[in-house]
């Protein structure tokens, strides 16, 4: 990223491990992401590759097989993966959240049945919380598990799920007590390849995106041994809460990073594209324009760098979590347009950069929480 200034979170070591993240990125990931888009997922061996060089679970602690650092690792992978415009790849999803709901609320059985094959790329993973006819309110889920003696029985349906095709292994949100509104909602984790009842779905045909293998999954009757409860049950909800500022400020991380690569690709399309006799750039609007956006990109990153030093010394709030989420993604999708504007006709052509950004960005808002949810849960706090 052109510009990119050093932070309080960037430490020597971390900047050794953000030089291998984009050695890896160039050679293994740039090369394939157009097939990877076409596609509509990412090759299963891939996930492997990148489990053997670190980058799939870079803050899980060592003796689970993990990289041991913090955060501000998960934050290189995901800025580094949108330097390069990669949005196929749901490392995220994998490492950034699954593999932390393991290690916050898993047993010492499941962390060391699961958390190593997560890191070496062995097990996909993937959570299942949105359903047909409930996205950011996850009170309102439907899915549900009935206990069976030893197994809960699994019935419903999940969507807009990433990895959901590939997945080996879905943290699945479900509803254990319907009566009990908030209190009745668990997690339990299930394999995919070793339940009965359980079915992949399409995988959705989305706007952007389209490398992501973001699938449907189906549960009928799906038995899941009771020992794949994570945590107790009837304390989803409450799981849920204290993980999904991490997930936002990751969101957020990449949002940031997008809008600095828009940026600065754009700054250099234009002073390379001529327009009535000179560089596009040269012009006052041009230059007008990229100054906006640049200016609001750095103000963007002053903020989320911030909020990044505050989550991995422990103080980072859910309502500044929420508030890094929808300030980034909202702005990302403003710079974003008026980059591909200045583009002009090439902008809007798939085989440019700034039209893959423009159409990848859009998403950002809704998932994770919609935006429209992140400014009340802000509201909240005030």
């Amino acid at each position: 990223m052109a510009g990119r200034r050093i932070t309080a979170w960037e430490t020597d070591e971390i900047a050794a491990f953000r030089d291998m993240v984009r050695r890896f990125g160039a050679a293994e990931i740039a090369p394939q992401d157009a097939r990877w888009r076409a596609q509509h997922h990412v090759d299963r061996d891939f996930w492997r590759k990148a489990g053997a060089v670190g980058l799939l679970c870079p803050s899980i602690p060592e003796q689970y097989g993990g990289g041991g650092g913090t955060f501000a690792h998960e934050a290189v992978v995901a800025e580094e993966l949108a330097a390069i415009g990669c949005s196929s790849f749901g490392q995220v999803v994998h490492g950034t959240i699954v593999a932390h709901y393991l290690l916050a609320y898993g047993s010492q059985a499941q962390k060391q049945r699961w958390l190593p094959r997560l890191c070496s790329g062995e097990l996909v993973g993937a959570i299942a919380m949105s359903e047909p006819a409930a996205g950011s309110d996850l009170q309102g889920i439907r899915c549900r598990a009935v206990r069976d003696a030893d197994s809960y029985l699994v019935s419903g349906s999940k969507t807009f799920i990433t990895n959901g095709s590939q997945a080996e292994l879905v943290i699945v949100v479900v509803k254990t007590d319907a009566a009990a509104g908030a209190k009745g909602v668990s997690l339990l984790v299930v394999e995919t390849l070793a339940t009965p009842g359980f079915e992949r779905g399409r995988v959705l045909d989305k706007i952007g995106m389209p490398g992501a293998d973001t699938a449907e999954l189906f549960f009928d009757n799906a038995r899941v041994p009771a020992s794949q409860l994570l945590g107790q049950e009837g304390q989803g909800f409450v799981q849920l809460m204290q993980q999904l500022p991490q997930e936002r400020l990751a969101i957020a991380v990449s949002a940031t990073a997008s809008m600095e690569t828009a940026v600065a690709q754009t700054v250099e399309y234009t002073k390379q594209r001529q327009a009535f006799g000179k560089p596009l750039f040269e012009m006052q609007n041009t230059r007008f324009t990229l100054a906006e956006c640049a200016t609001v990109a750095r103000v963007t990153r002053a903020f989320v760098d911030d909020c990044v030093v505050e989550h991995v010394a422990g103080r980072l709030s859910a309502a500044e979590a929420s508030m890094a989420k929808c300030w980034a993604t909202d702005q990302l999708g403003r710079v974003v347009d008026r980059c591909l504007q200045l583009h002009g006709g090439y902008g809007y052509m798939n085989e440019m950069p700034i039209a893959r950004s423009f159409v990848d960005a859009r998403v950002m808002r809704i998932y994770g929480g919609a935006n429209e949810v992140m400014k009340e849960l802000v509201a909240r706090s005030l």
